[in-house]
């Protein structure tokens, strides 16, 4: 099946194959883009006025097309068949004071594949929504998400439910600032197996109060262990965003690789 353009083409190992009457509709949330199998996680933190999120795939470039925050506002991932401009819809509506639910219904309501979209929501009080990719196709599971205090996790094409398990105990139980706890997430969920087809790209991108566009905004675009090299990259930074957990000597975090 013809699907890939030439500049395309070079990305095909490492895409599940798109179906022509999906790659041909790209627009206002009739689009059915390159599934973008991926995990990650958005929070915020309400005392500091901070909100983030932080994203890894095999999927090239993935922290810029999932991952999105707005200062004050909060922040929003969308991924598996993503729609990278509803980003800026999804958080317009936060800004205009819709609750979380209101933003995915609103995004959805006109949408042609809902079924095949994964999206987490959250804003600066914390609350929260997920919506999840119940139409996905086989090479899409394993496919789920949590939540819990100030924080929202998912993925597809894992490795299997430890990986969101590892997420939301390493954000909850991490000491540090938002950034640290969004990072330690993240590398939680690869150690315990992240995306099943393995490793490409990964990001972090964090927003602070009062601040303008992105505070930390730190990208692995194309690596073997792109996880790994966003960690130590982050680690041997001296980026505010560093917490007490983010300014430890780098050390592998993989149990199997120390």
């Amino acid at each position: 099946m013809k699907i890939f353009t030439a500049l395309s083409a070079a990305f095909a190992l490492c895409l599940p194959l798109v179906s022509q009457p999906m790659q041909r509709e790209r627009e206002n949330g009739d689009v059915s883009p390159p599934i973008i199998a991926t995990f990650s996680i958005a929070a915020v933190d309400p005392e500091t006025g901070q909100c983030g999120a932080a994203v890894a795939s095999k999927y090239p470039a993935v922290g810029k097309v999932v991952a999105h925050a707005r200062p004050g506002v909060g922040a929003f991932c969308t991924q598996h068949y993503a729609v990278q401009a509803w980003s800026t819809k999804a958080l317009d509506l936060l800004a205009d004071k819709k609750i979380p639910e209101d933003v995915l219904g609103e995004l959805l309501k006109s949408d042609k594949a809902p079924g095949l979209r994964q999206l987490a929501v959250i804003d600066i009080t914390g609350r929260s929504a997920q919506h999840h990719p119940v139409d996905a196709p086989k090479q899409s599971h394993y496919w789920g998400g949590m939540s819990g205090k100030f924080y929202v996790c998912q993925g597809n094409t894992l490795a299997g439910r430890d990986v969101i398990v590892a997420m939301g105990k390493a954000y909850e139980e991490t000491k540090g600032s938002l950034a640290d706890r969004l990072m330690a997430a993240l590398v939680a969920g690869d150690c315990a197996g992240g995306d099943h087809r393995g490793r490409l790209a990964a990001g972090i991108r964090v927003c602070k109060k009062d601040g303008e566009g992105y505070w930390l905004d730190l990208h692995v675009d194309k690596s073997s262990d792109a996880v790994i090299e966003l960690h130590k990259r982050y680690v041997e930074s001296n980026h505010d965003a560093r917490g007490e957990w983010g300014k430890k000597p780098y050390v592998h975090p993989c149990p199997k690789k120390n």
